[in-house]
């Protein structure tokens, strides 16, 4: 397909509050896999040893299809919308007041628990290193986590590209070691429960959930002419996250079994393979979480502005306000001792996951009435309404067993 490069030509309007950056394929590519590999791949062998590895793959494969499909419901609006909007935006276009303010509390429930995550985490471990107080190592984490996020979404996208790989090259070292060194039980990874199987849909689903970078992604495709190409980033990104995300549980799980698995993975990596392990172990968690750091907080950032409806995300005053509310809540819910990491991430994930799920769903149907360009790619066949209807079962019901579980 040839595309035109001039925006304006493409039919995507200028007036809006979040400035058009161009990004490349590879740029939207390593933010849809920086915002996903974080700290849910890391929570995902603990949160699977009394399931099981084979309720894990089940998942994997179940919640990572239909949250392609999901996503691929909000290109297929962000492409029928002339004005570039954040979800919370193309909810209040297609589904109204009610359904964009659902969508805006999923986009920061969810942030604000993977940040708080990341918060415990990184201060976890570069206080450990350095021998100071965990606050402290949370705020030296977060200064550079913030600096890229304040310098907008094409920094972003080349930061993410550069750390990611470096990211996927250490954590295919780590699985490899597992295998060639002191091998797995495969009798670990044989053992299932069903029951015990219904709340790994929540780890996995928060793993999976980045329908949020889709419209910023979008954005940035459509300023540099390839927004025709955002339905093969989604699809390449899911292939490669629902991978590593079986490879991660087998190695590590295998390796340690249920009852030796803890609750970041990387630690077990190292007492079971040594300080060279625990070191690049570490590097990976902390290069883990300052990725998703910078595509969930991009995408919060940008999804303040347009549900508050901020002038302009450039205007310092406002952009000041729209950081302090995506970075100061977590440090607030992290060092008030409330919840615990995996919690963190198993509650972000049963209720910001399903909305993240249903919204879009109402939002495609929407877009399809009322939208006011032609898209380059629609959804087709994806858009039947079966293929909606167990989606919306699967996720209300599977998030709804995962919340009574921990009441």
């Amino acid at each position: 397909m040839n595309v035109d490069n001039d925006k304006a030509a493409q039919g995507f309007a200028e007036d809006s509050a979040l400035r058009p950056e161009s990004i490349s394929f590879w740029d939207g590519v390593a933010i849809k896999l920086g915002a996903s590999i974080g700290s849910g791949i890391l929570a995902l062998p603990f949160g699977s040893r009394l399931g099981g590895f084979p309720a894990l793959v089940f998942w994997v494969v179940l919640t990572g299809t239909f949250v392609a499909v999901t996503m691929l419901y909000v290109a297929e609006t962000s492409m029928r919308t002339r004005k570039p909007l954040q979800l919370s935006g193309l909810a209040r276009t297609y589904v109204g007041s009610l359904g964009s303010w659902l969508m805006f509390a999923a986009v920061m429930i969810n942030a604000l628990g993977a940040l708080t995550a990341y918060t415990i985490g990184s201060g976890d471990i570069i206080g450990e290193a350095l021998g100071i107080p965990h606050f402290l190592g949370s705020l030296i984490f977060f200064v550079p986590a913030v600096g890229v996020v304040w310098m907008g979404l094409k920094v972003t996208g080349v930061s993410e590209k550069v750390i990611t790989f470096g990211m996927v090259v250490l954590l295919l070292v780590l699985i490899a070691a597992t295998f060639l060194g002191p091998g797995i039980e495969w009798r670990y990874l044989a053992k299932v429960s069903v029951v015990q199987g219904i709340p790994i849909f929540s780890l996995v689903l928060f793993s999976f959930i980045s329908q949020y970078t889709v419209p910023a992604v979008a954005r940035g495709f459509a300023h540099s002419g390839i927004v025709h190409r955002l339905p093969s980033c989604i699809i390449l990104s899911q292939i490669i996250l629902g991978s590593l995300f079986i490879l991660v549980v087998a190695a590590t799980l295998g390796l340690a079994g249920p009852e030796g698995v803890t609750e970041v993975a990387t630690v077990a990596w190292g007492q079971a393979l040594g300080t060279w392990a625990f070191v690049a172990g570490s590097i990976f968690t902390l290069m883990a979480f300052i990725t998703s750091f910078w595509a969930i907080g991009e995408t919060a950032l940008t999804n303040l502005v347009d549900q508050l409806k901020f002038p302009s995300e450039w205007q310092v005053k406002y952009r000041l306000i729209a950081i302090s509310l995506v970075a100061v809540p977590p440090f607030i819910v992290a060092y008030t001792d409330i919840i615990g990491f995996v919690d963190a991430i198993s509650f972000a994930g049963a209720f910001a996951g399903v909305l993240m799920a249903v919204i879009p769903i109402l939002m495609v149907n929407g877009a399809r009435k009322h939208g006011d360009r032609e898209p380059e790619w629609t959804c087709g066949r994806l858009a039947h309404p079966a293929i909606q209807g167990t989606i919306l079962v699967v996720f209300t019901l599977a998030a709804a067993y995962t919340v009574w579980s921990h009441l």
